[in-house]
């Protein structure tokens, strides 16, 4: 260091030379390195600049590839290589930071070499000679300093100039910045105060001007805060005051220095904050998507995941894949499956985000039926390197969001199975669909909604294959086993659970006509509806607990829907399990028109009626929120009329349900014939 320091001390010696002080020496010396290295922390400040306006993309890769580590980084060096970024610039300043600290620390404990430029010989004469007089230890760092207390106590010495040595001026403000805060005490104890000060405000400041320092975290921000005023503290209290002064100069220098960097290169004019805010938000949505549900580090749950997942990918070749979101699903694909395993040789691999799924309990029956368990938070990189012939699913909005088309196989022919009977242009969103290749759909109704879409917004033409409703057959079977002790005149009230349902908007003058006229008024309210907002529920039971009469009940067990098949007429407002129970008994329901629940608001674009809407009054009878006069002579009237709304209600079921009692063959057999050309394309290559 004694070498390397020899040229800084030039440059303190003349600054010193100038002010014959050390206080104006030490500013006037801070202030020249700084300009000395600006060329440096400009080409530094340059780099900043460029890594904040790659992070937008640096997130979107990271979201592209979530949870894929390797792939991250190869990709992050990339555009880095790209971008002719330098990752390791931004150590440069704290580099120099740290030897301009040690060549200060070097110079202010050696004034006799560097200030006073004595030689060699006469230092060590006098090092000897104090040494010998006082009994001080020569190999201390400050060895010097305490020579020159010495001299200016009145120490002297033949043969070496002392004069300088006691004109040598080291006081500055009322501080000795030769002395040691913590050992001298009293006022000195001001300059690690100061110091600690000045590094907290330096942080602060560059937490909102340092382009790079702004774009930290918050706890990574209060890390660098308490390091750096650590730092600071122990600097002005364990070394000299001088280079306490050093410390507190260079902070508040470097405050200066950065709003001249921001002026020469504006961030805000290089950098496209919109952007990058929107890549935090989407990194942050990633994070946080299964957080709760993911299985704890070495639980039962995280193992089992681990190894499901490893098995997933250890096998080659997978032809079919189905993706379930929980045990709920299942319903959805069982037509389908059962075809298929009855049918033909594929193999089924069935990933479910639900550990307790029913199908792991099938899959011990049946060896053509592999299932497997990844959460939700795991699903994204699997979805990102899956190898597969076909994935099935009913989650829409693949590749929109989280969960992403294959990029390890671009072949891959996504089917999403529309599971409800109704229309696909009012209550799923706009462009749900867009990257799926081809659609089951329940009718040919659905063929105009989805082409209408493709047409108008110029999306992609999907292969539209007309299969019907398997969960509708499914509960079919289950009515049609059902013993037929229909409740006379029972009246069910079965609400969504979406914004204004009937529960939170006209629940009570829906209650006023229908009670004590003659009918058997069961409420079933959703089970989402408990979910979130059971504390409105338990008002609602309490407001009736009190009703003297028995001709209400609340039905909060929700393990069974035998109470909704054998009730006389359903009461709704925007449920589509009610057109089910009108499809599977051919009994009428009344519809509550509250709001709608419109996931696409530019579905009237379309300029197709949704079925949600059009079919209100012909299953049944739709009334106004609030105006249900004479409702419960109506709905007596519907009762007796049974046979007419039944005739009725099948005609419509036909009309709109497809391949009714044939759903999963239809599915089944697209499925093989779609595999079977693949292998045929395959052979040709």
């Amino acid at each position: 260091m004694e070498y390397v320091t020899l040229p800084l001390g030039w440059v303190m010696k003349f600054c010193y030379n100038l002010f014959l002080s050390y206080g104006p020496a030490i500013i006037l010396f801070t202030l020249l390195t700084k300009i000395i290295l600006f060329p440096i922390s400009l080409w530094t400040h340059n780099n900043s600049v460029k890594l904040v306006k790659l992070q937008p993309e640096l997130n979107e890769i990271k979201a592209k590839f979530f949870g894929e580590k390797d792939t991250i980084s190869d990709e992050q060096l990339k555009l880095y290589k790209r971008e002719h970024y330098h990752p390791l610039a931004g150590l440069i300043p704290m580099l120099l930071q740290i030897f301009l600290l040690l060549c200060v620390i070097q110079i202010i404990y050696n004034p006799l070499t560097h200030i006073l430029s004595f030689d060699k010989t006469a230092i060590a004469s006098l090092i000897s000679a104090v040494c010998a007089a006082f009994g001080l230890d020569p190999e201390s760092n400050s060895i010097q300093l305490s020579v020159v207390n010495e001299i200016k106590n009145g120490f002297d010495m033949q043969g070496v100039d002392i004069q300088s040595v006691k004109a040598l001026q080291t006081s500055f403000l009322g501080f000795d910045l030769s002395a040691t805060p913590l050992s001298a005490g009293g006022k000195m104890l001001a300059v690690p105060l100061i110091a600690g000060l000045s590094a907290l405000c330096l942080c602060l400041f560059q937490n909102r001007m340092n382009p790079l320092q702004a774009e930290q975290g918050r706890l990574s921000q209060i890390g660098t805060n308490a390091v750096s005023v650590g730092i600071s503290l122990i600097l002005g209290g364990f070394v000299p005051a001088g280079i306490g002064l050093y410390w507190i100069c260079s902070n508040l220098f470097t405050m200066l220095q950065q709003l001249i960097l921001n002026v020469i290169i504006n961030p805000k004019k290089n950098i496209d904050y919109d952007r990058l805010e929107k890549s935090k938000q989407e990194l942050e949505r990633l994070n946080s998507i299964g957080k709760k549900s993911s299985p704890k580090f070495g639980d039962e749950n995280y193992k089992r995941e681990k190894a499901d997942y490893k098995r997933f990918f250890s096998i080659a070749n997978k032809h079919l894949v189905i993706y379930s979101e929980n045990n709920g699903f299942y319903k959805y694909f069982s037509k389908l499956i059962d075809y298929l395993l009855n049918n033909s040789n594929i193999i089924i691999h069935y990933v479910t985000s639900d550990p307790n799924d029913n199908i792991f309990n099938l899959a011990k029956e049946n060896e053509k039926l592999q299932a497997y368990y990844i959460s939700e938070r795991k699903l994204i990189t699997l979805f990102m390197k899956i190898d597969a012939d076909i994935v099935v699913m009913t989650m829409p909005d693949l590749d929109n969001y989280h969960y992403k088309r294959s990029y390890v196989k671009k072949d891959i022919e996504y089917i999403y199975i529309v599971h409800g009977p109704m229309s696909t242009h009012m209550v799923m969103n706009n462009g749900c669909l867009d990257n799926f290749d081809t659609v089951f759909c329940v009718g040919d109704f659905q063929i105009p909604e989805i082409r209408k879409q493709e047409e108008l917004y110029n999306r992609k033409e999907k292969n539209l294959v007309i299969c019907g409703y398997g969960f509708l057959e499914i509960l079919q079977e289950k009515y049609d086993a059902m013993p037929k002790g229909d409740l006379p005149n029972k009246v069910l009230i079965a609400p969504s659970w979406q914004k204004d349902n009937l529960l939170d908007s006209c629940f009570d003058s829906l209650l006023d006509e229908l009670l004590g006229k003659g009918l058997n008024v069961v409420v079933r309210p959703h089970p989402e509806y408990i979910k979130r907002y059971s504390h409105r529920m338990d008002t609602i039971i309490e407001k009736y607990k009190d009703y003297k009469g028995d001709d209400l009940s609340f039905e909060l067990d929700f393990s069974s829907s035998d109470s909704l098949y054998n009730s006389s007429v359903v009461i709704t407002d925007w449920s589509a399990a009610a057109y089910e129970f009108s499809y599977v008994t051919c009994k009428p329901c009344v519809f509550i028109n509250t709001p709608p629940k419109i996931y696409n608001k530019e579905y009237e674009k379309i300029g197709i009626e949704p079925l949600e809407i059009s079919l209100r009054n012909q299953v049944g009878v739709s009334y106004e929120i609030n105006d249900f006069s004479g409702m419960a002579d109506k709905i007596k009237e519907m009762i007796s009329n049974k046979d007419e709304y039944s005739q009725q209600i099948k005609e419509i079921r036909q009309k709109y349900i497809a391949n009714f009692g044939r759903s999963g063959e239809v599915g089944g057999k697209y499925i093989i014939r779609a595999l079977i050309d693949k292998q045929k394309k395959l052979k040709e290559k």
